[in-house]
């Protein structure tokens, strides 16, 4: 899934060559790091892999985001093997893609852990703060940030849906009313269903939050070109970057 997410990001033009980046490990959650100049509003982006990936290969999409803004790369705490990790074990039923609650707790948790440190530790306000997911990530973008919305400004959730175990857990719509929400999702998705993002608006909607939701015919899933450049116009809008 991720090789053929990196191909659709390719075909929008080179990526900028990089060296092997240093892997931190002094938070919560094992990251890499792009760290922005310091500005009188500094910016975060938290990216977040999904299933059977790993932090280095989500670090590539910052080459087509905007510039001036701090990214970590997460890597996703359950270990798969070889240099594969994931968010939480899939539920083998039939249906829309669900998770284990067990792990979508445990990983929601870390993912809070780390969010307030690395806020701390980068200097950011965490109305500044926002979490980009593809997939799981995408998943675990939404707990972490409907569990504890204070630390965020936003979520970008890619391929995603917000699942059910999450929906239950949701606070009084008064705590979400500065959240901003992107969803980009493949109409021919047969991974994550593209079904999953009718319920996931009408949830959000509950709470008045409204997206803004972009669906992209003939695409499965994986990330488009047009879907890099509409988050990349996203974020500028929602953190003002230039």
């Amino acid at each position: 899934m991720i090789r053929r997410l990196l191909a659709a990001v390719l075909m929008a033009g080179s990526v900028a060559a990089f060296g092997q980046p240093t892997l931190h490990t002094d938070l919560p959650l094992s990251y890499l790091a792009q760290s922005a100049p310091t500005t009188q509003a500094p910016a975060m982006v938290i990216l977040l892999h999904g299933y059977g990936s790993n932090e280095t290969e989500l670090f590539a999409l910052k080459e087509r985001l905007p510039t001036g803004i701090t990214y970590l790369s997460v890597r996703a705490p359950q270990v798969l093997g070889g240099g594969r990790y994931a968010w939480f074990r899939q539920k083998q039923a039939p249906g829309l893609y669900d998770g284990v609650a067990a792990d979508l707790h445990e990983s929601g948790r870390l993912l809070n852990d780390f969010i307030a440190k690395a806020a701390a530790r980068y200097h950011i306000a965490p109305e500044r703060v926002v979490l980009v997911g593809f997939s799981q990530g995408a998943m675990i973008s939404y707990q972490a940030a409907l569990t504890q919305p204070e630390q965020v400004g936003g979520i970008a959730a890619l391929g995603g849906r917000l699942l059910p175990d999450s929906a239950t857990a949701l606070g009084p719509a008064a705590s979400y009313t500065h959240l901003a929400v992107f969803i980009g999702h493949g109409v021919d998705d047969g991974v994550v269903g593209f079904a999953g993002t009718e319920g996931t608006r009408k949830t959000l909607a509950a709470i008045g939050v409204t997206p803004t939701f972009h669906a992209y015919p003939g695409l499965g899933h994986a990330i488009a070109p047009q879907e890099l450049a509409d988050l990349a116009q996203w974020l500028q809008r929602v953190l003002k970057t230039r």
